[in-house]
């Protein structure tokens, strides 16, 4: 079952066509990489996934739903939450204050009730920090919980970043480069943290550089250039497809 899908989606930018009539589909409960080189489209198709970016034509659906046209924090609430290529944490906040503005989406008390302490704005601040605490062990670092978020290294910044988005409670999470700059024990560590965030029933959809990651770790593979998607299939498929080794490597004589 599909659990998003695009259809037909376009995109330009004065005169340059960065999404060029995009259509796939992302099946619930797997992981699927979105690959191509530089300047391919690939981000800009997340942000008109999550509202950041509006297609100038096409629609996206997401658990049957017409998300098209809706800003980012209703999308948020519907249940898709992502990261970004470069870390957007708070860094003078601490890491479990960081985690709990992920949980705001999800709190129901209003101002009235904050303000007057009502029994049950003090419960449902109770299980927020009981949530927001258990993201950070969930990713490792509860230990830390008090320290502010600057001070950690790149690495627990990138795994901050994916507790912040899992605390928004989603159902689909899009992670954009999220191995970016990481060394190989930490790139190691975050693929074992996606397949647990699969295990949780979470769907996952990545852009990544690093072939090895996506190749170990993802069910499906797209592939854009130039706007365009050009090939879709299992990593196995997509790594011996023509139109993909000549985007990565350009046509050779032969």
């Amino acid at each position: 079952m599909l659990i998003l899908s695009l259809a037909g989606v376009t995109k330009t930018f004065g005169g340059l066509v960065a999404v060029a009539g995009v259509s796939l589909g992302v099946e619930r409960g797997q992981i699927v990489g979105l690959i191509g080189p530089n300047g391919a489209g690939k981000t800009t198709v997340f942000n008109i996934i999550t509202g950041a970016v509006k297609p100038d034509d096409g629609h996206i659906f997401f658990s049957g739903r017409n998300l098209t046209g809706l800003r980012p924090h209703r999308i948020v609430a519907l249940g898709i939450a992502r990261t970004f290529q470069t870390i957007r944490l708070f860094p003078r906040l601490t890491v479990l204050d960081n985690v709990l503005s992920g949980c705001h989406c999800r709190l129901n008390s209003g101002v009235m009730a904050s303000l007057l302490r009502l029994p049950s704005q003090r419960l449902e601040e109770r299980l927020v920090l009981q949530r927001a605490m258990s993201e950070l062990e969930f990713v490792g670092l509860a230990e830390v919980w008090s320290s502010p978020a600057g001070s950690l290294a790149y690495g627990d910044q990138r795994r901050l970043e994916i507790a912040r988005a899992l605390a928004t409670e989603p159902k689909l999470l899009i992670l954009d480069e999220p191995a970016g700059g990481m060394n190989e024990q930490e790139t190691a560590n975050l693929m074992g943290l996606v397949a647990r965030i699969r295990d949780r029933d979470i769907t996952v959809m990545l852009i990544e550089h690093d072939m090895g990651f996506v190749m170990r770790v993802c069910h499906r593979v797209l592939v854009m250039e130039n706007g365009s998607l050009i090939a879709q299939g299992t990593p196995r498929e997509v790594r011996s497809d023509p139109r993909v080794i000549e985007a990565y490597l350009g046509q050779g004589e032969d």
